[in-house]
């Protein structure tokens, strides 16, 4: 969203430093307690571990992924990347 709202940048930056630190440090996000006493008052029931673990560890590695699927996956992320940064380059020459 960045590349088409340069304005959001203050606001995408602290979240990214949020979650890096986080990530890092170890710590539990203040958030995770939250939404598990908030499912509890809900009725439906809190879970063990970090955000991270449980909504995207198994989207991110569900139980069948093969080999052959991660490097699909790692090829297309790569193609995705350079795609991306190539029409950013090629922007940036228009621009000129």
């Amino acid at each position: 969203m960045v590349l088409w709202k340069p304005r959001i940048l203050w606001l995408h930056l602290p979240a990214v430093f949020w979650a890096v630190w986080i990530e890092f440090s170890g710590n539990l996000c203040p958030l995770t307690p939250l939404e598990n006493w908030l499912r509890i008052r809900a009725g439906r029931g809190g879970y063990r571990g970090d955000f991270v673990e449980h909504y995207l560890m198994p989207v991110l590695y569900p139980a069948e992924l093969t080999r052959d699927i991660q490097i699909l996956l790692g090829i297309m992320v790569i193609l995705m990347n350079f795609t991306l940064y190539g029409y950013i380059i090629y922007r940036s020459w228009r621009r000129q």
